[in-house]
């Protein structure tokens, strides 16, 4: 079958401003929007620019607007698209250049609340337990491949840079219910200030854009909730 894949290209040497550019191409309808890609870099137009690495929805870096939603590129198929097809970079980000946008403060949002677990008790001589149950209470947001299709969904993230954003605190739900960190003080100072979870006004963009399925707005929540009655 053929389609129509317009993309939102820009080079900052060249074009004032990013400009949309018009490929038609021949595909199989199961064909993934990253094949689409990779076709029309390989045989069609060498300068287009875009991350991809494990093409499995493990990596995350393919992260795009398609057809106005954010999904992975990887993961989407031609078939659900339908004969035309629109690709732009990530929104509120700034772009470097065509589909790949600046993750560094993203990134700095990621590292800002402390990613790691922090427990300063001695080391136990094999490793530290914690049963099923209190696994389970944060298995979901173990499973966030920072992407940032969350973050630059979110309406509040368009319209305030500094906002930390779903994905920090997803990764910050992560530790703070983890039965055998000891670092919850350092990430709720972050998650209370003015820029941090009480930022959130639960438009549900983040939950409907994450590619693993995490119930990002519930982890908000929950986060808020253990703040607000001091149990964290």
């Amino acid at each position: 079958m053929e389609i129509t894949v317009r993309i939102k290209r820009y080079d900052p040497e060249v074009d004032p401003r990013p400009r949309w550019a018009e490929y038609r191409i021949d595909v199989t309808p199961t064909d993934r929007v990253l094949d689409v890609l990779n076709e029309i870099k390989w045989e069609m137009d060498g300068s287009l620019a875009f991350r991809r690495s494990c093409a499995h929805g493990i990596c995350g870096s393919d992260a795009m607007k398609i057809n106005g939603r954010n999904r992975l590129a990887c993961k989407v198929l031609v078939q659900d698209l339908g004969s035309r097809i629109d690709v732009e970079p990530l929104p509120g980000m700034p772009v470097l250049r065509d589909l790949i946008v600046d993750m560094e403060p993203f990134l700095d949002s990621y590292k800002a609340i402390v990613p790691y677990l922090i427990n300063d008790d001695p080391a136990p001589p094999r490793e530290r337990l914690q049963s099923i149950e209190d696994r389970a209470r944060f298995d979901e947001t173990t499973k966030c491949i920072l992407c940032a299709a969350c973050t630059s969904s979110c309406p509040i993230f368009w319209t305030n840079g500094r906002y930390i954003g779903p994905a920090a605190i997803v990764n910050a739900h992560r530790f703070l219910f983890d039965s055998r960190d000891q670092g919850s003080a350092q990430r709720v100072q972050v998650l209370s200030s003015m820029n941090g979870v009480w930022r959130c006004r639960t438009a549900y963009n983040c939950t409907e854009a994450c590619p693993r399925g995490i119930p990002v707005t519930q982890a908000i929540e929950e986060v808020k909730r253990e703040i607000l009655y001091g149990r964290v």
